[in-house]
């Protein structure tokens, strides 16, 4: 079977392809759609580009299925360190190749570094830092970061600080900042499950969680317990299609980016009901272009805001969703109020590396007032949104609905569902 056989009989999944000549590894890629991606290398030739020289010399074909875009990402820069397949090397460009590193401190944070910066740093970069992972071509780092911060808890914040910080607010923070965790029992939580997984080690790490989780629940930590079944939940199901730039998305996916007009499949709409100390709820609701999806829906019963502030309640819940890397990410954040209400909104998806348009919908006392509020400046996005008024309204009020309902269920019952 020649290769231009063998590249049509590859999965539609994600995963790692692998391009050798003469039994030596020359080339290895990442895809969404192995089948579509490596297809597309051996269509009609256009025009002569250098990647015609290294298709030329093909003679067979490898490839590993992944659970997910983001581990095809690791595992894709892991052979090209063990490896350094040929064109690879030659064809890449220092300057764009990032490194994600852990420092060498009681609790480590996770950070981004060039390639360059690390080979300017020499033996220095040893001592400062303990694990290094990569290189990562051609993706979008601050986004591979916000995912592994959702999935591992990793601090962004300093042991024993004056106040605790926005993560450990929505319960993606261990106690770091508050002191509730040791620098030992951190490492064990966080950095060990971290490493396994960007050492491409899912398998194993899924059994350390397992192990751990029935350990929490034997001691009766049944909270932490909890954390960690969600952990596991959420490696099973990691939403990450966003980690590609648009020219490795040579597949299905890349559909929405070519439209000429602002593509929604997704909208996702939030309301806060505010009525007392113990009645303080939120709703989301999502909607796809033209209905909602109802089994989607989201209860949240606000557990950190004293008093009566919706913007504090309506962070507790963005925050609390966003840690979500299973739920799909919607193209519209549409939100029951004002400025205000958008302004926070925009200040939480900055914390998780997030741009997405955001709409507010101001109402009046009586609820007869639609005015529309966006920081948006894309004018494709603002023309969607201009015709898409009576949708939004639609989403708008379901979320408003959804939370009243809710509430009544919380003070009739006095529990959280």
């Amino acid at each position: 079977m020649n290769v231009r056989e063998k590249a049509k009989k590859l999965p539609d999944n994600s995963g790692i392809y692998l391009f050798y000549r003469n039994g030596e590894l020359i080339y290895v890629g990442k895809a969404t759609s192995l089948k579509k991606r490596v297809a597309s290398y051996f269509g009609p030739v256009k025009n002569f580009r250098p990647i015609e020289v290294m298709i030329s010399e093909v003679d067979n074909i490898k490839y590993v299925e992944t659970d997910s875009v983001i581990e095809a990402i690791i595992l894709e820069a892991n052979y090209i360190k063990k490896y350094q397949p040929k064109y690879n090397v030659k064809e890449k460009d220092d300057k764009s190749w990032n490194y994600l590193v852990l420092t060498r401190e009681d609790f480590p944070h996770l950070e981004i570094i060039r390639e360059y910066v690390l080979k300017d740093m020499g033996d220095a970069a040893i001592r400062h830092y303990r694990y290094i992972f990569g290189p990562f071509p051609s993706i979008k780092t601050k986004e591979m970061m916000r995912i592994l911060h959702n999935l591992f808890y990793v601090s962004r914040c300093q042991a024993k600080q004056k106040r605790p910080c926005f993560d450990y607010q929505i319960g993606h923070c261990l106690g770091v900042c508050t002191g509730e965790i040791g620098k030992v029992e951190y490492r064990e939580r966080v950095i060990k499950p971290l490493v396994y997984f960007l050492s491409g080690k899912k398998k194993t790490l899924l059994l350390s969680l397992n192990k751990q989780m029935k350990k929490l629940s034997y001691e009766q930590r049944f909270e932490d317990a909890g954390l960690v079944r969600n952990q596991i939940n959420s490696l099973t199901r990691i939403r990450d299609i966003a980690l590609l730039d648009k020219s490795f998305l040579n597949d299905s996916f890349d559909e929405e980016l070519k439209e000429g007009d602002f593509a929604v499949k997704r909208i996702e709409g939030y309301d806060i009901s505010n009525l007392g100390v113990d009645a303080k709820v939120g709703s989301m609701v999502v909607f796809n272009k033209i209905a909602p999806v109802k089994n989607e829906y989201k209860k949240f019963k606000i557990k950190t805001v004293e008093g009566q502030s919706d913007v504090d309640c309506l962070k507790e819940v963005l925050g609390r969703r966003l840690r979500h890397n299973d739920w799909e990410i919607p193209q519209i954040f549409l939100i029951d109020g004002g400025k205000p209400q958008v302004n926070t909104v925009q200040k939480v998806l900055s914390l998780f590396n997030l741009t997405i348009p955001i709409v507010g919908i101001a109402k009046g006392k009586d609820r007869d007032k639609n005015e529309f509020i966006c920081n948006e400046k894309n004018k494709k996005v603002l023309d969607w949104i201009g015709n898409n008024e009576n949708l939004l309204i639609r989403v708008r009020d379901e979320a408003h609905r959804f939370a009243i309902s809710y509430q009544r269920q919380v003070l009739r019952k006095d529990k959280i569902k």
